[in-house]
């Protein structure tokens, strides 16, 4: 039923559905917060992006549903935190909160879903560090081998109608986004995407090196958060990584120049960091990355910003004519000075020739001048002498 102008809450009649298999209300105007009672055991997808939910993820939202596979709460006004008791939906392949109020830390207990393969937490108000443990999950593995994409990502259901019974197969549909554009994605091909998005949040720190090794993940996106250190050299590991954005940040520290070996690589940001060095060699994939990639960053250089001017390979002449340019020519400096002042000189006595009002203004501050110095003189040094 999605996208049919629903508003109001959820009943609380779907808590009887004890066999509901795909719940879809998504981009309606759904109110209210989620009945604490809906856990269908045979739950696979639930949709509900794209409404006005609010509230928080209560304890018995989703408890012990360990057949979902599927969990899109995006696009709502969800706050608090995420729940610890997320670990118990042991299936959980795809799970989507962003654009919500959520709080708090990224929990641990999302390193315990070893089926996931697509985590979206953006546009949130999370906080603390990026957890290390994400290596645990699928996220670096092309699809659950458990079982198939099929099983997964497709379900039939049997629909009666006048002419009888037609079994017919629904594809899971939703939307993420990578390489900067919002995809929709539906069908087996949920079952070769792999990507990590936590952009958008309060997240501090260094990024976990155990990141790299998420090496199936396909989109990895940190972007508008406050990570600092370097940028870790393990990403080299992400072999089918096609999106990459680490822009707005606080990273610094050099860009490994082992990114190079990413040969699947089409958008790459270090935008907007306090990255220095020189940029990697412009080969293979990072030779289509424009200046944009990599502006906000005052030391960084090399195409397709500025080339490096590096001490190593300067001859060693032109380090010798540029500490002389360094050094000041005493005797021009001498000849300039004199020069500028004979120039004063001469331009203040033409001035008093030609007006003779500023002639007059002159003589009596002279004179005026010579007064001040003699009553000087005479009231203190002639003064002082008879006193003694």
């Amino acid at each position: 039923m999605p996208n049919n102008h629903l508003e109001g809450p959820i009943p609380v009649e779907f808590c009887q559905l004890e066999s509901l298999q795909i719940l879809d209300i998504s981009d309606n105007n759904i109110s209210g917060s989620l009945p604490s009672c809906f856990h269908p055991l045979s739950i696979k997808q639930v949709h509900l992006s794209k409404n006005m939910l609010h509230g928080q993820l209560k304890r018995g939202t989703f408890f012990n549903c360990s057949s979902l596979v599927t969990l899109d709460l995006s696009y709502n006004c969800l706050n608090g935190s995420i729940p610890d008791w997320v670990d118990g939906l042991s299936r959980l392949s795809h799970l989507i909160l962003a654009h919500n109020n959520l709080e708090g830390e990224v929990p641990v207990q999302l390193c315990k879903l070893n089926q996931l393969q697509l985590l979206d937490l953006s546009n949130n108000n999370l906080h603390g560090l990026i957890p290390p443990c994400f290596d645990n999950t699928t996220l670096h593995e092309s699809y659950n081998n458990s079982s198939s994409p099929d099983e997964q990502f497709e379900i039939f259901v049997f629909i009666e109608g006048p002419q009888g019974g037609v079994e017919k197969k629904i594809h899971e549909i939703f939307e993420f986004t990578t390489k900067n554009i919002a995809y929709i994605y539906q069908g087996k091909v949920l079952s070769l995407l792999s990507g990590l998005d936590l952009s958008c949040n309060k997240l501090i720190d260094h990024i976990p090196p155990q990141i790299g090794n998420l090496t199936r993940i396909q989109a990895l996106n940190l972007s508008h958060n406050n990570l600092t250190g370097s940028i870790p050299s393990t990403f080299s590991n992400l072999k089918h990584v096609e999106s990459l954005d680490l822009s707005y940040n606080k990273l610094n520290g050099k860009i490994p120049h082992q990114l190079v070996e990413l040969n699947t690589l089409a958008v790459f940001s270090v935008a907007y960091n306090n990255l220095s060095g020189e940029i990697p060699e412009r080969k293979a994939q990072f030779a289509t990355f424009n200046e944009r990639s990599y502006e906000g960053n005052t030391f960084l250089c090399g195409l397709p910003l500025p080339i490096c001017r590096s001490p190593a390979t300067t001859p060693e002449g032109s380090i010798g004519n540029e500490r002389d340019d360094n050094l000041i020519d005493m005797d021009s400096f001498f000849i300039t000075f004199t020069t500028s002042y004979v120039i004063v000189i001469f331009g203040i006595i033409i001035v008093l020739y030609v007006n003779s009002y500023w002639r007059r203004r002159w003589f009596y501050f002279v004179e005026m001048w010579i007064t001040s110095c003699y009553y000087f003189i005479v009231d203190n040094l002639i003064t002082t002498r008879y006193c003694h």
